[in-house]
């Protein structure tokens, strides 16, 4: 059986069987590998088997998804190769690529073990976006989040504060009509 393990750091070793046709990746509940991770998309990308095939389909991400570092709709996953969505690499592992030799076959080359692939850094903290955009993994020419004006706040205070000076004319109008 075909499995996704995840090989970034804080996350190494978990996996995922594919076992059913459609498998879905993202940070939300709801989906089957449920990733709760900042860079990754609340609905990321799909996993589909189709025949011997393992075919990734991209959802719109907001950080893309890779098949061995290059950016993908939709995209062909082969044993061994690393499936990346946002900042979390995965890789796909079949148990044809694990079984071990037998004495008429000879020896597969080793895999590298997880300890030694690269891992993705972490996601972005609270403490990034207040700064704005970081250049590491994402389009350096993008403004990060940018903070929402509130206009109803604004036009609410301004009314109150035209009230305010209504009431105070009707005041000093109202007192100099007594005396």
């Amino acid at each position: 059986m075909a499995k996704l393990v995840i090989l970034s750091e804080g996350m190494s070793g978990r996996s995922q069987e594919l076992t059913v046709d459609k498998t879905t990746i993202g940070r939300v509940e709801g989906n089957t590998l449920q990733i709760a991770e900042p860079s990754v998309s609340s609905h990321h990308c799909e996993v589909l088997l189709k025949g011997s095939d393992v075919v990734i389909h991209d959802l719109n991400s907001t950080n893309g998804t890779f098949i061995n570092g290059e950016k993908i709709t939709d995209g062909v996953l082969k044993p061994g190769q690393i499936l990346r969505v946002g900042q979390i690499e995965l890789r796909l592992e079949t148990p044809e690529a694990a079984a071990p030799a037998t004495p008429a076959t000879p020896a597969a080359p080793t895999k590298k073990p997880a300890e030694s692939t690269l891992t993705a850094q972490r996601g972005v903290s609270l403490n990034e976006l207040e700064q704005g955009a970081r250049t590491g993994g994402f389009d350096a020419t993008s403004k990060g989040f940018a903070k929402k004006s509130n206009k109803a706040n604004k036009i609410f205070l301004v009314a109150a504060i035209l009230v305010v000076i209504v009431i105070a004319a009707m005041l000093i109008l109202l007192f100099a009509n007594i005396k």
